[in-house]
């Protein structure tokens, strides 16, 4: 062990990181082994790259930009005549189980003052179901539908792993085989001071972050289940995020656009609901379709109209997305071939034995950085009220509320053409009621589900 340790001192000297251990002496035996495996652990030739990019003002926008090419949500005889061709194929694609599911879900619930995974949040109307309940009836649904299994990958995070198992545990996996459902924890990469030298959070931890959602692809290469995938026969990935229950995961008419495409990678969007909206837009740049963040998106091409009085550039990216299994295997094959974000804070550390506040940096890579790199993709429009309500504040827009609320106005929709009973309205309006997403999971299957009766809860009415 101490041959051991004095190589990692030499390699983290000469990577200008000696002073992780100059405090070493000082631990327990127990912390001094914990910290010292946590430093061989990091990559120090990812951490050099860091520094370079913090001595280098980040590059943002840039090159040519242009409207993207959207197939759109108010379509002509043609577009659905292709609709109704794509919605085939991608019938064929579920009904052959050629498609897995990847949920990103490494996020806690403390900003919606919940002690626990996101994906544990209570979040059904009359239900209280969980966030992680609600995808997975969905994919009951779709197992029923198609008859073939539903490979679930839940991406976790180091913070969340252990609890978001026992969760699935405790639950017995919602109704899922359990040999269909797989965990994969996204990685960890440390956070710098402006000198390019590593933080710690305490004597003995490392100063780490996740490195954003664009590492699920990576993590799910090193974790085997891209393989997994493959021997499964899976070919395309549906990738969607666990704080908006409304996402349907199994989706033909998409999948089929996606499939017809032979796209790398696809996208949905909906219609910002105005020009400052703060959503990343789907857009060409340079000739290839990629995902404008707000900030770089110039205030003039922010606020440009259509000869109908749209925005030019209003498809808001949702994170939806469908991913071709070989497209992915190229983009991790030797490393993941994504470019790093750098984002500069105030942060809570330790150094030299207290607890200061400095400023620093994190480093992420962004899942839809992958756009520009696709052969091709397709761009769907979809309706924000039917496809798109996350959990992401405590309130105000996109919180629990909002989304229990859409949950109810969507679900009241499909009871109302159908002319079955509605519990009264709330005082905010809306009537509480819940369809379980495994009795129905879109409107045509709760039209044509043989004649259902509610169940009368004290929060409201549920179709199950």
């Amino acid at each position: 062990m101490q041959t051991s340790e004095t190589q990692l001192r030499a390699r983290a000297a000469a990577a200008g990181q000696g002073h992780l251990f100059e405090h070493v002496d000082s631990l327990e035996p127990v912390a001094r082994a914990a910290y010292v495996a946590e430093i061989a652990s990091v990559d120090f030739e990812l951490v050099a790259e860091f520094a370079k990019l913090l001595a280098v003002k980040e590059a943002r926008g840039g090159g040519e930009i242009r409207p993207p090419d959207v197939f759109p949500l108010r379509r002509d005889a043609a577009s659905d005549a292709r609709a109704a061709r794509a919605t085939k194929l991608g019938d064929e694609l579920l009904r052959q189980g050629r498609v897995g599911y990847v949920l990103v879900a490494g996020g806690q619930a403390s900003r919606l003052g919940y002690d626990g995974p996101k994906g544990a949040y209570r979040i059904g109307p009359v239900t209280d179901r969980s966030l992680f309940e609600w995808h997975a009836r969905r994919l009951v649904a779709t197992r029923a539908r198609h008859g073939r299994a539903v490979p679930w990958y839940v991406m976790t995070s180091p913070a969340n792993d252990a609890p978001t198992r026992a969760f699935f545990a405790e639950n017995d996996w919602f109704g899922l085989d359990r040999g269909d459902v797989f965990f994969f924890s996204q990685a960890m990469v440390p956070a710098l001071d402006f000198e390019g030298r590593i933080l710690l959070s305490g004597p003995s931890n490392l100063f780490l972050s996740p490195n954003g959602h664009g590492g699920v692809l990576l993590a799910l290469a090193r974790s085997g289940l891209l393989a997994d995938a493959r021997r499964r026969g899976v070919e395309q990935l549906s990738y969607f995020q666990v704080d908006n229950p409304l996402a349907p995961p199994a989706d033909p008419l998409f999948l089929g656009l996606h499939l017809e495409a032979a796209a790398g990678m696809s996208s949905k969007v909906v219609a910002k609901r105005n020009a400052g909206e703060k959503v990343g837009v789907i857009g060409r740049v340079d000739g290839r379709t990629s995902c404008i963040e707000y900030s770089d998106l110039p205030a003039e091409l922010r606020d440009a109209r259509d000869a109908r009085g749209e925005l030019l550039y209003g498809a808001g990216n949702i994170a939806v997305h469908v991913l071709d299994v070989g497209f992915v295997e190229s983009l991790t094959t030797g490393g993941l071939k994504l470019p790093w974000h750098v984002a500069r804070k105030s942060m809570t550390v330790w150094e030299r034995g207290a607890i200061v506040q400095k400023q620093g940096a994190k480093f992420e890579t962004f899942v839809f950085d992958a756009l520009p790199l696709a052969p091709t993709s397709v761009t769907l429009e979809v309706a924000r009220a039917i496809e798109f309500s996350p959990v992401k504040n405590a309130s105000g827009d996109d919180s629990p509320a909002t989304c229990r609320a859409d949950l109810c106005r969507l679900h009241a929709e499909w009871v109302t053409t159908r002319g079955l009973p509605l519990p009264a309205p709330t005082e905010e309006g809306y009537h509480p009621v819940e369809i379980d997403p495994a009795f129905a999971d879109q409107r045509e299957a709760f039209l044509r589900a043989p004649a259902p009766k509610p169940r009368v809860h004290d929060k409201g009415h549920v179709y199950r």
